[in-house]
């Protein structure tokens, strides 16, 4: 299957021009963009602009409105309740970060849930988007069941990722964004794609027995949670914050985000946007001096023979999305297909050169 080598600048503007096509306003439409072109420049593709042919289906089948606006339905100085009724979310969650950075300016720290949303593409987006404030940020959602509960067999809560992000300092911002499950179900739906193997402790079959064969996934079989418990443990708090404290579906009442019928019932997914002011509660030139010694500490510790370097959360990202910029990057063949197949449904040609 063929790939395309494109410039970063050159895909944004792609997927602008799809979604307003499609109906999403411009303002949307710009965000939603960046977002996921952002998310390519990292190298993290299953959670990319590879994302949207999907999401923007949702539209029609009614269960996304590209006219709505979220709204805060209640709140108080330092946290906010979003209803966001069912608008484009990755313009939901960026404007969902925003308010939880403005009440951390104004009180040291900021919560903000929303609830009637669905997915918003990589969390690590909008946690960098408090660190690029000079601030700590965290995001979660949860999601429809892919994952088995230690023991179990079956599906019992989502993937419900998890992200954090520190300023760095001196050296690029500190972030983690993760699935709680072994992986994401976008990774075994694209090795399944793909004809790929999965690495063991992925997945489980439909009787619960652990298999490197994501043939038939997602429709049978579940995903491990990563680390056994731990991960089961924090995706449980992913639901607690997102799903029982929103007032968002949980468990079994989440829908998927992908359209997979006509449905027009709306995910109801919950988010979670949480900021800290540093600088609210010691010296902004402290903190940063404190992030460059935890940094430096780490990068100068003792390394396993053969390794060059240690790499701090969200270093090695980074440094991709540094080539990328200069060079440009290399889509592979399964978002390619998705792009091409969301320039067909926006009457577009496909802009980009296809290499075999």
């Amino acid at each position: 299957m063929p790939t395309a080598h494109v410039l970063p600048q050159d895909l944004e503007a792609f997927c602008h021009q799809a979604m307003l096509r499609l109906g999403v306003q411009e303002d949307d439409a710009r965000l939603g963009a960046q977002i996921l072109t952002m998310t390519d420049t990292w190298g993290v593709h299953t959670h990319g602009t590879r994302q949207l042919r999907n999401l923007l289906k949702n539209f029609k089948v009614n269960r996304l409105d590209p006219n709505e606006r979220a709204q805060i339905v209640r709140e108080g100085p330092a946290w906010a309740l979003v209803d966001g009724r069912n608008a484009m979310p990755l313009g939901t969650a960026y404007r969902a970060m925003e308010l939880a950075i403005s009440k951390a300016k104004a009180n040291g720290i900021g919560y903000v849930g929303v609830y009637n949303t669905s997915h918003f593409g990589a969390a690590g987006y909008y946690t960098n988007m408090a660190a690029q404030q000079q601030m700590i940020g965290i995001a979660m959602c949860n999601t429809d069941p892919q994952m088995t509960a230690p023991g179990g067999r079956g599906k019992v809560l989502g993937t419900n990722p998890l992200s954090y992000a520190a300023p760095g300092g001196d050296h690029p911002a500190v972030f983690l964004d993760i699935a709680t499950s072994a992986a994401a179900a976008n990774k075994v739906i694209r090795a399944r794609a793909l004809g790929e193997p999965i690495p063991e402790g992925w997945l489980v079959d439909a009787d619960g027995i652990p298999t490197t064969d994501p043939g038939g996934f997602p429709e049978a079989g579940a995903l491990m949670p990563m680390a056994g418990h731990k991960g089961y443990g924090f995706a449980v708090l992913v639901e607690v914050l997102c799903g029982v404290l929103t007032g968002a579906s949980i468990g079994k009442e989440q829908a998927s985000w992908i359209p997979y019928d006509d449905s027009s019932v709306p995910v109801n997914q919950g988010q979670t946007f949480i900021v800290i002011d540093a600088g609210a509660m010691m010296p902004a030139d402290t903190f940063k001096e404190r992030m460059n010694a935890l940094i430096d500490y780490i990068h100068g510790s003792p390394r396993a023979r053969g390794i060059d370097q240690i790499y701090l959360p969200g270093e090695i990202e980074w440094k991709k999305r540094a080539a990328v910029l200069e060079r440009g990057m290399t889509l592979p063949s399964d978002v390619v297909e998705s792009l091409r197949g969301l320039a067909a449904d926006a009457g577009l040609e496909f802009p980009f050169a296809l290499i075999d």
